[in-house]
């Protein structure tokens, strides 16, 4: 119902092919029906339906679904099929949705510290003898911030050579698909169990060590750093968190990695993982409409072709082009801060973000754009809206150096779009976020500028806005 990236509809029907063949090899009696099939009803329900006239079976027992969607049509397979149905608990997450609800129930706001803190006790992960965190802090964030130095890179994540299997796949998308988004090959994704292992041994033995220090670099050209690459392993089920957190609590205990890269990974897998998940859940069906700042402006034409002067967008857009992959910092602090700033219309990112990224599944996407990226639960989620200027791009990247925008200038035509959209964002929601009080002081600088400068601000915030050409029908959705 999205017109997913070329790469990441790859990946997932790789990933299930060589797993239906692996239940085979075990002596599993597998009925698998693949998307060419003449008989192919084209829907989940309609399947199942034509699995039970074809089996007859006593029972029917499925796997919650990660979408609200998906949950709600199995939620009605009891009343449709002639046998008992039983939806089984995803064992791919640690948090029960009871346990998220009961950690819910009360507050105002859902904040992810405390809710990571039970996951914590509950993991005994980095916790000691007496119950207190390794170290004496929960947290390490405040060393995780360092600004790229000169001449940064990372050794190469590993990437894995498509086999027979694959290749069928690979064909099949390019024949059937023409029209997605990305690029289609080189693919080079984890489809096997195996080989998301060999990824995660590779990250732990090349990257962990300064992924904690540079989580929130960002290096032109460097496209993933230091970051895992594990999270489209992860989120299709082919690695699971707990090994994943354990192995990397083991490098710690053996001097291999430090503890606030191996407290970082941590924290991004039990933590931010978990409370998306639980939030999604929690939210829903509402969270999908969210739009509490009111922001209607059409995604921009350049988020689907990268073809803009903004060197970090640009930069961006590329690896999301070519990889199906952006790190976190990339969609939140360019991508999404750029959405943000410039009001794009949420249902618009939020399709964006699902159709791109090969980890993009609605309960981890949904929450991270309508709740962190575009605050447009309205607080919800994040404390805070995560606008900045282009001070933040030039400090954490390299980036701006030769970007045909000058980051120190901030209005006028050669400004940095960055700057003057900053400004006119906190001035648009001003009645919304003046009595937040984490981002409330901002308006007494507003204010100090005077009415000619703030004039300059909107001016050239809005010249800029008058230049964007509307994304055309049909890259996310079928017009």
């Amino acid at each position: 119902y999205v017109k997913h990236h070329k790469q990441k509809i790859v990946l997932i029907f790789s990933a299930m092919r060589h797993f239906a063949e692996e239940l085979r090899a075990k002596g599993w009696q597998v009925d698998y029906v693949m998307l060419d099939d003449p008989e192919n009803t084209g829907s989940f329900t309609g399947e199942v339906a034509r699995a039970v006239e074809r089996h007859a079976p006593s029972a029917i027992r499925v796997t919650e679904s990660g979408e609200w969607r998906v949950s709600q049509a199995m939620e009605e397979w009891e009343g449709r099929f002639p046998c008992p149905v039983s939806i089984l608990p995803d064992t791919r997450f640690i948090a029960t949705h009871a346990e998220f609800r009961a950690f819910a129930e009360g507050r105002k706001h859902l904040t992810m510290e405390y809710f990571y803190r039970e996951m914590r006790r509950k993991t005994g992960l980095l916790m000691r003898p007496d119950g207190r965190p390794e170290g004496g802090e929960w947290n390490y964030d405040a060393e995780n911030r360092e600004p790229p130095k000169a001449g940064l890179k990372a050794p190469p994540a590993p990437k894995f050579a498509p086999d027979a299997i694959t290749q069928e796949v690979i064909a099949l998308v390019g024949q059937r698909f023409p029209d997605h988004f990305g690029d289609l090959e080189p693919f080079g994704w984890p489809v096997t169990r195996a080989e998301a292992l060999e990824a995660a041994e590779a990250f732990f033995a090349r990257r962990l060590e300064k992924f904690g220090p540079y989580q929130d670099a960002m290096v032109h050209g460097e496209d993933d750093l230091y970051h895992s690459m594990l999270s489209t392993s992860l989120n299709c089920g082919l690695l699971d968190p707990l090994e994943l957190c354990r192995a990397a609590e083991d490098a710690y205990k053996k001097g291999t990695a430090p503890l606030n890269s191996v407290e970082g990974f941590i924290r991004q897998i039990i933590g931010w993982r978990e409370y998306v998940r639980g939030f999604y859940w929690h939210q829903m069906p509402g969270l999908a409409a969210a739009n509490e700042l009111g922001a209607h402006r059409p995604l921009p034409e350049f988020f689907w072709t990268g073809e803009t002067d903004m060197r970090c967008l640009a930069d961006c857009i590329r690896t999301t082009r070519e990889d199906a992959h952006a790190h976190h910092i990339q969609r939140l602090m360019v991508l999404g801060n750029f959405c943000l700033i410039a009001g794009i219309d949420p249902q618009a990112v939020a399709d964006w973000y699902l159709v791109v990224y090969a980890d993009a599944y609605e309960w981890v996407e949904l929450p991270n754009v309508a709740g962190m990226i575009l605050y447009a639960d309205g607080g919800r989620l994040a404390t805070k809206p995560y606008a900045a200027s282009g001070n933040y791009i030039n400090k954490m990247s390299d980036y701006c150096g030769k970007c045909r925008y000058k980051v120190s200038q901030k209005t006028g035509p050669d400004a940095c779009p960055f700057n003057p959209l900053y400004w006119h964002f906190m001035d648009a929601n001003r009645a919304r976020l003046e009595s937040n009080h984490r981002i409330g002081r901002i308006y007494a600088t507003w204010d100090r500028m005077g009415e000619a400068k703030q004039r300059e601000y909107l001016k050239s915030a809005e010249t800029f806005l008058a230049t964007l050409e509307p994304a055309r029908e049909g890259w996310a959705r079928d017009a």
